[in-house]
């Protein structure tokens, strides 16, 4: 299982808009950056699923990308109000600052929804409600698929 942090992180992605479903199999996904379109490639019969992005390439679980395509396609349906609590999230900035301490990361992201009047409570109820269905839908990793180069500037 991913850490709760990636539930997060997905949630923010489809609060965003920056998740397109192309058709049943494959799906983008833009980066909280923007410097990045990840590829997301599954197969519902079997539950394998593949994603470019660094979680699910270099440590092996499912990162954000492949979690907010598994949403749309169905998983759990997520509270509209959580996903604009979510949305606008500068989410590699803040795991940057931290040096990828999620806990460090949810804090601030949930301080932040809390200061626009969202309940951090109901967030966090959200996300544990999508890491249950994630468990139960018993994904497996697909191919692996290199990750995206950033463009230099």
């Amino acid at each position: 299982m991913p850490p709760l942090a990636k539930i997060y992180e997905a949630l923010g992605a489809i609060g965003d808009g920056r998740v397109q479903l192309i058709d049943a199999s494959h799906a983008t996904v833009v980066s909280s950056s923007g410097d990045k379109t990840y590829s997301v490639e599954l197969d519902n019969a079997t539950h394998q699923i593949s994603s470019n992005d660094n979680a699910s390439y270099w440590q092996g679980y499912l990162g954000y990308p492949a979690i907010a395509v598994l949403i749309l396609h169905g998983l759990h349906s997520p509270n509209p109000g959580t996903l604009n609590a979510l949305s606008g999230v500068p989410w590699k900035e803040l795991n940057t600052r931290y040096r990828n301490d999620y806990a460090r990361t949810l804090n601030d992201v949930l301080a932040r929804a809390e200061a626009h009047g969202a309940d951090p409570s109901a967030i966090r109820a959200e996300a544990a409600a999508v890491l249950d269905a994630l468990r139960a839908y018993e994904a497996r990793r697909g191919k692996r698929l290199r990750p995206p180069i950033r463009p230099r500037p």
